[in-house]
């Protein structure tokens, strides 16, 4: 599989593999259909939707989405929809757990439960693939919504989440790094010594076949022109597939800036559960929303679902 090098050809490879279904929690929104919509009519995903069936029904309208064909399953409020939801994911039925209108605490409540969640053996992290208009191929980086002050073992999890993501979208061997302030270990900035750190692992194997360079400042981890200036020699500067921020801090900052300031559009997924989650934000674009559905998809035809 040649990697994928941006949103469409993402897209593209979706339509090329089996559908994965998708358990729409809360269904009954406008906004999350005409993402569903736009997924399903394209063939890149299947779904059932969960919620209040006159809302779904009237949402569907709204957003001129034929579901007659679509299974939905009648859910009176938010704690019954999620329930409903999760164990849709865990007997095998659907393969992507999707939030909609749930509130998102009762959703992860949900998810995390110890008897009837889909809680996996590792973190829950955000990942997020940029499609950044000045850059050459997907930009993923973590996390910028979930863990807040992650400890040193968390973004060890939090990479290994992020590596994931990225042999789904066909890298064989992902291109690393720790972004921080500076390129050199610097004991009054502790993100370096992290990644100092996060560098040994790298190199006894712990992440497996992949390239990791750390710390880097942003710079460095994506422009050539920085790594000619500065002189770096390094086999992923200059070219990263995966960037780990320091904190939920840093890691918004850049995931707003590359919206806001540099156009890009992504796709984002919840790793470290059983399965893929799609947890989207009131502030994504359409073509966000969609994309996150799209390789949440992907992620799961890659882990077998």
């Amino acid at each position: 599989m040649e990697p994928i090098r941006s949103l469409e050809q993402l897209k593209k490879h979706a339509k090329d593999l089996p559908s994965s279904v998708v358990s729409v929690v809360r269904a009954d929104e406008v906004e999350t259909l005409t993402a569903v919509k736009e997924a399903v009519e394209g063939g890149m995903i299947e779904c059932i939707l969960i919620g209040p069936e006159d809302g779904i029904r009237k949402a569907a309208r709204e957003a001129d989405f034929d579901i007659s064909n679509i299974r939905i399953v009648n859910a009176a409020d938010d704690k019954d929809s999620a329930a409903i939801g999760v164990e849709l994911v865990r007997s095998g039925e659907a393969h992507v757990l999707m939030k909609g209108l749930v509130a998102t605490s009762t959703f992860l409540k949900a998810v995390l439960n110890k008897e009837h969640g889909l809680r996996g053996k590792g973190l829950l992290s955000h990942v997020a693939a940029f499609d950044v208009p000045s850059y050459p191929k997907l930009l993923v980086i973590t996390d910028a919504a979930m863990n807040i002050a992650p400890t040193t073992e968390q973004k060890k999890e939090m990479l290994e989440n992020a590596i994931i993501v990225s042999r789904a979208l066909g890298i064989e061997v992902p291109k690393c790094t720790f972004v921080c302030a500076k390129e050199v270990p610097y004991e009054k900035m502790p993100c370096t010594m992290e990644a100092a750190e996060m560098q040994k692992m790298a190199d006894a194997g712990e992440f497996g076949n992949i390239l990791f360079d750390g710390p880097l400042a942003l710079d460095l981890a994506v422009s050539p022109v920085a790594v000619k200036i500065k002189k770096i020699e390094s086999k992923v500067a200059g070219d990263a597939d995966v960037v780990l921020l320091p904190d939920i801090e840093a890691a918004n900052v850049l995931y707003k800036g590359l919206i806001f300031l540099a156009g890009s559009e992504l796709g984002a997924v919840v790793m470290g559960a059983k399965n893929p989650i799609v947890l989207t934000s009131r502030a994504d674009s359409a073509e966000s929303k969609l994309c996150s559905l799209v390789l949440s998809g992907v992620v799961a035809a890659y882990q077998g679902r």
